[in-house]
Parts: C-alpha cells; sequence; structure tokens
C-alpha cells in the first residue's frame, strides 16, 4: 500500500533527492567515500555548497546584499542569534503562536522584546492585523507560518523598521520580496531538507550595529566571512537541501510550486467544509497552505479522534494527529507532498463519512 506522509516534520521530502542521497551515502562522486565521511574541505563538498547557495539565490531572487549562510542549531538558536545581532535596547514580536511565543522569550534575555500583536485570545486561530509598529524598535520579528495551529502571514508586510521573519515552514511555498527583510532564517526540516541544517538569509549591511560583543560563533559576520565554514557544516543535510533545490527549480520554480500549493490546499480545504463530520477552527483568510488543522464538528464531537486516525492510516495516511494544543487532525501538505495524495486523503475523509453516516 502506498503511504501518503502528512507529516508535520520532519517531513516528506522529493522522491528523487532521497534517491541522489542514498546513493551519496554509498558513494559520493565516484570518490568510493560515503558523503557522510568525507572532508567538509574537499573540492566536491564545497561546490554543493555553492550550488545549494546558488539555487536558493536564484529560487528567491535573493538580492546582492544579502548573504546566505548555512548553520546548525535549527532555528530554536536562531531565537537568540537574532537578539545578540540586531537588538541593541528594544525589539517587537508578533506572536502568533508556540514558536513565536519561544522567539520572544529569548529575545527578553537581551532586552526589551516587547509584544506588538498577538493571536492568543482566540487560540491563534487568525493573524494580528492593522497593529501598530513602534519606530523605536531595532527590529520587528514575525512566524511566517504556524505549523501547530495553521495559520500563515500571506504577504510580506511593509515594515517602517527592520522586518525578521521565521519562514521555517513556508519558506519556498510562495513569492517572498527578499528586500523587504533584514534577515529572513528556518530549519530545513519543512519545506528544504532534513533536519540538521539551518538556512539563514541576512542583509550584511544591518550588522554590526549592536553594542555588545560577540562571541564568534553567534556573529553572523563570523559565518559570512568563513563561508558557512567557520567550523564544519551539517554535509548531508545540505547536500538534501541542493537536491530538493534542484528538484524544484526543475517543475518551475517558487511560483510553479505556489500554484500547486494552493491547488492541494483548495481541495482540501473544500472538503472540510463539504464533509459534515469535521471543521476547521482557523479564519478562512488566515489558512495555511502548509498545514491545515481540522477536528470534528459539532454534531460528531464526542467522536473519539482514533477512530478517524485509525481509518485513515488503514488507507496508508501518516502524521495526521494533530497537536495536543489544538487536538484533532493536521495535514502537513508541504512542497514535496503530492497533489494525488491530498486527493487520497479527500477520498479517505469521504468514505469515513459514508461509513460513519
Amino acid at each position: 500500500m502506498k503511504k501518503h506522509n502528512f507529516s508535520a516534520g520532519p517531513c516528506i521530502l522529493p522522491r528523487i533527492a532521497i534517491e541522489n542521497a542514498a546513493k551519496a551515502i554509498l558513494d559520493f562522486n565516484g570518490m568510493g567515500l560515503s558523503l557522510i565521511e568525507i572532508s567538509h574541505r574537499t573540492k566536491d563538498f564545497e561546490d554543493v555548497l555553492d550550488e545549494a547557495t546558488a539555487l536558493l539565490t536564484e529560487l528567491l531572487d535573493i538580492p546582492a546584499t544579502h548573504k546566505v549562510l548555512w548553520l546548525g542549531g535549527g532555528a530554536s538558536t536562531q531565537f537568540y542569534f537574532v537578539p545578540f545581532n540586531f537588538m541593541n535596547k528594544k525589539a517587537g514580536y508578533v506572536n502568533t503562536g508556540v514558536w513565536a511565543k519561544k522567539a520572544l522569550k529569548e529575545a527578553k534575555l537581551f532586552g526589551d522584546a516587547v509584544e506588538v500583536a498577538c493571536s492568543e485570545d482566540k487560540n491563534n486561530t487568525y493573524i494580528p492585523k492593522g497593529f501598530n509598529i513602534p519606530l523605536d524598535l531595532d527590529y520587528l520579528h514575525i512566524t511566517t507560518n504556524n505549523t501547530i495551529f495553521g495559520t500563515q502571514f500571506k504577504e510580506d508586510i511593509d515594515c517602517p523598521v527592520p522586518l525578521i521573519a521565521d519562514m521555517s515552514s513556508d519558506i519556498l511555498s510562495r513569492k517572498v520580496d527578499v528586500s523587504k527583510y533584514a534577515l529572513i532564517y528556518g530549519g530545513a526540516q519543512k519545506n528544504m531538507g532534513p533536519a540538521g541544517v539551518t538556512f539563514v538569509i541576512v542583509n550584511e549591511s544591518m550588522l554590526g550595529k549592536v553594542d555588545r560583543k560577540l562571541p564568534s560563533m553567534i556573529n553572523y559576520k563570523t559565518h559570512i566571512d568563513g563561508g558557512s565554514m567557520f567550523n564544519t557544516p551539517p554535509v548531508f543535510p545540505i547536500f538534501v537541501v541542493k537536491e530538493t533545490l534542484k528538484w524544484l527549480k526543475s517543475i518551475g520554480g517558487v511560483e510553479a510550486m505556489a500554484a500547486i500549493n494552493k491547488q492541494k490546499a483548495d481541495l482540501l480545504y473544500g472538503e472540510i467544509e463539504r464533509n459534515e463530520m469535521f471543521s476547521c477552527p482557523v479564519e478562512v483568510q488566515d489558512r495555511s497552505v502548509m498545514n491545515v488543522p481540522f477536528v470534528y464538528s459539532d454534531k460528531y464531537k464526542d467522536m473519539e479522534p482514533t477512530a478517524f486516525l485509525n481509518f485513515a492510516k488503514d488507507n496508508g495516511m501518516i502524521g495526521l494527529k494533530g497537536h495536543r494544543l489544538v487536538g484533532g487532525f493536521r495535514a502537513s501538505i508541504y512542497n514535496a507532498l503530492p497533489l494525488e495524495s491530498v486527493q487520497a486523503l479527500v477520498d479517505c475523509m469521504k468514505e469515513f463519512e459514508q461509513k460513519c453516516k
């Protein structure tokens, strides 16, 4: 039976990227060595790093003002990298859920980190709009996609202060005007590769403005000057990222991917709205095209979640259990998930509805 992977992360990757990674683990570039045992200082791996950077630059149309870095530590490490490098006195955070809140918590260790907008009043089921952005902020931080609650910023906001974004879970899913951001960062394990590498896209001209002394490893300039090789980079994840970016380019790039993502999201949300057994708690205009939470409708609210989860699993659907803060179910429909998998889930939901009537 074919498996359909709706896991929130680590998540589905393009099959071609997995196959090429598997070959490289056995023998990389005909060297007679595995990718995971070569020196990162070899030209073979430097070529991988350069190609990954060039592909990301092309796909996102990254301007020359910005540098691409490949670091370890995950997006959670960037929660303190960011204030270390950008906050002198005061920073603003838009609190749209768990990860945004964690980023804010770390920033409070460095200065006056303030919550400029928040969606907790409705259990993070919407994106705040029309909020005031104080002009005395060193930067404003947003989390563009909420994997747990299923909300998403659909456009790049206009910001009068330097804008920083955690794009871990929707990078490359839509066109982004990188020039509007002082820094974009994220873990790769949603749309770009496996866990273990963090991408950073930073406007170099906005660095070096804080008063504090920065430890070498936490200074973005260190990694820019070192070409992401100040210390040993995560070799294997970067290779898989490179293969994933090649795949994305081959299908038409980010614009083509955005159209496919819309088609997948429209199909799934359409079924949730049609199916009397399910509902989506997220406000329509802010629904994520990457993470789709849904719950039983009021009519079926007393039914055990395991009833649908087990039915779906028996039909090849993997990773549909909702986060404990929302409950119910969650389908993560990242870039590499094919439309046929979303259609399979929709068919499964229809069959379950008929079975329970």
